[in-house]
């Protein structure tokens, strides 16, 4: 369903304010590790139109590279184990409620800040929806469109040709010897396996009933 979605034209623009939520986070993941490697970041662009890019001097290229899918797909995991729990799900929509918000520093678009406002309103509104059990949904559609982040990435940079290349175009040129869809095949991998072993920690760590798990959650912020 995101794969559609985010490729339909004209449709794929109702849904950017949670494209500008996973590019802002996986951009941020190049930043942090650019930062961490001694490089110098010269500009970030954020777009649910462009893409992002993160323009980087310095620092360890690979690790600044591998940095946004690595970090997208745990980040996404992290979200789809909260789908299996509803206090967990609540917490992290407090994470949902500030990321929809820090990518309009860059972002003017008028579409996109009404959006904002809708998708705010859809997080507050599934808090008193079946005691919050609904932010579990919430969670788990956001935790799927960043772990497989590459996906959408790379549809972006083949489909649409945005200006910005996918992260696989870019290990390409890096390592000219493995094309870009190899890249592809090997980053699909990693997030397949990161996603299987998210949903299988969250299997592992909740295993209370539909009626523990709400009565856990209504002792947080109760609704």
């Amino acid at each position: 369903m995101i794969f559609a979605i985010w490729n339909i034209p004209t449709v794929r623009n109702l849904i950017n304010p949670l494209k500008l939520f996973t590019i802002g986070w996986h951009e941020l993941c190049h930043i942090i590790v650019a930062i961490m490697t001694g490089g110098t970041i010269l500009k970030v662009t954020i777009d649910p139109n462009v893409g992002g890019c993160t323009i980087v001097e310095g620092g360890h290229p690979p690790s600044i590279l591998a940095a946004g899918y690595i970090g997208s797909a745990v980040f996404g995991g992290i979200f789809i184990m909260a789908g299996f729990d509803t206090l967990v799900s609540k917490i992290l929509s407090f994470v949902i409620g500030i990321g929809l918000i820090c990518p309009l520093v860059l972002v003017r678009d008028k579409l996109t800040l009404i959006l904002t406002v809708l998708y705010e309103g859809l997080l507050i509104g599934f808090w008193f929806i079946d005691h919050a059990d609904a932010l579990r949904w919430y969670c788990l559609f956001i935790g799927v469109m960043n772990a497989f982040y590459v996906v959408w990435d790379i549809a972006d940079d083949k489909f649409f040709r945005k200006a910005n290349d996918s992260d696989c175009t870019q290990f390409s040129y890096m390592y000219p010897k493995i094309s870009a869809h190899v890249w592809a095949a090997i980053w699909i991998l990693f997030d397949c396996g990161v996603l299987i072993g998210f949903i299988f920690a969250g299997i592992t760590s909740f295993r209370m009933t539909g009626d523990e798990m709400l009565y856990q959650a209504a002792q947080f912020l109760p609704t």
